[in-house]
């Protein structure tokens, strides 16, 4: 074989190999469950601006709303739509403020978790060109007509500098038992997650989604005080993030993008070396148009039938005078 005819098979061989090579299209995957999405609200009963969203159990949603930030305590209405809560106080929803009883935090991304309802913020709708980076807890048991803060974390010296309307879309929780027992790594000591090096945070780590970067970051709060540690920062693989939900049955925490990215969703999981990687990329269901998808929440196990089990969405733009959308993904 001579030098030119062996460069021209060398050259055939990379072609080859290129073709092969799938796009960035070609790896997203097709929404794991059923293809088909329904409202899951009444007409016009958020208008704009809902936002995060996070199951406490089968029975029990919550939502949060910016401007004004807003709690919502959801049950189900009996026809397969969701609606608040009629009890507690809950039936228009919950005005939030900080701690001190003041300000209108920008409410992006909710959590129930054994230590109560957090909840991430991106400024104080009170001085809406500031960037405050600040995740909140709220009493839920509380039958006030709206919430101060039972405690507060400011993040914003530790996090990147954003916009006033670039910050904490996103919160979800993840606990203990689940990171040591899959060899979650802590970049703080560089060693094995071990919750015993943070006293009195709670029982498990907070996940916080950056809109700017698209960025996650995993903290340890101190929930008796202010104080936080940045145990790990992880790479959602996505260009900006608006959700953030942990899916214990299956290990996988979602990363979800709104209608930048056509809204597509990350799932990543804890790999070999004990670090959060991105392990598949889905397409929203085809039966969905592309909306402002701001929150996304999956229902626990206990809501399985038939093999399947319910997400919702929360569109921030109230298409169609609904704001929530139900969808399915398969029981694991």
């Amino acid at each position: 074989m001579t030098a030119k005819t062996r460069f021209i098979a060398l050259l055939s061989i990379a072609a080859a190999g290129l073709a092969v090579v799938p796009s960035a299209e070609a790896a997203t995957l097709k929404w794991p469950g059923s293809s088909s999405v329904t409202t899951a609200d009444s007409s016009n009963v958020f208008g704009q601006n809902l936002s995060g969203l996070s199951f406490e159990s089968a029975g029990v949603l919550w939502a949060v709303r910016n401007g004004p930030g807003t709690l919502y305590r959801l049950v189900p209405n009996g026809t397969g739509k969701w609606r608040t809560d009629t009890t507690g106080g809950w039936g228009s929803g919950k005005s939030l403020s900080y701690a001190d009883g003041a300000g209108d935090p920008d409410a992006e991304g909710v959590v129930a978790t054994p230590d109560g309802i957090f909840v991430s913020t991106e400024r104080d709708g009170d001085d809406d060109g500031t960037s405050l980076l600040k995740i909140l807890r709220y009493d839920r048991a509380s039958t006030a007509s709206s919430l101060d803060a039972t405690a507060e974390w400011d993040l914003t010296d530790d996090l990147p500098e954003v916009g006033d309307n670039d910050g904490l879309e996103a919160i979800s929780w993840i606990p203990d038992s689940f990171l040591t027992a899959h060899g979650f790594y802590d970049e703080k000591t560089k060693a094995k997650y071990n919750p015993a090096n943070y006293a009195n945070h709670g029982s498990g780590l907070y996940f916080v989604g950056l809109e700017d970067n698209g960025t996650i970051y995993a903290y340890a709060l101190n929930q008796a005080g202010d104080g936080y540690t940045r145990v790990a920062t992880i790479a959602s693989g996505a260009s900006t993030i608006m959700e953030l939900t942990f899916e214990p049955e299956a290990g996988r925490l979602w990363a979800v993008c709104d209608n930048n990215c056509s809204g597509r969703s990350n799932t990543l999981q804890i790999n070999a070396q004990g670090k959060f990687a991105v392990t598949a990329t889905y397409n929203r269901p085809s039966g969905m148009a592309n909306l402002n998808n701001e929150g996304f929440a999956i229902a626990p196990q206990s809501a399985c039938s038939s093999g399947s089990k319910p997400v919702v969405w929360a569109d921030d733009g109230n298409t169609s005078s609904h704001a929530q959308r139900t969808g399915t993904l398969p029981c694991v």
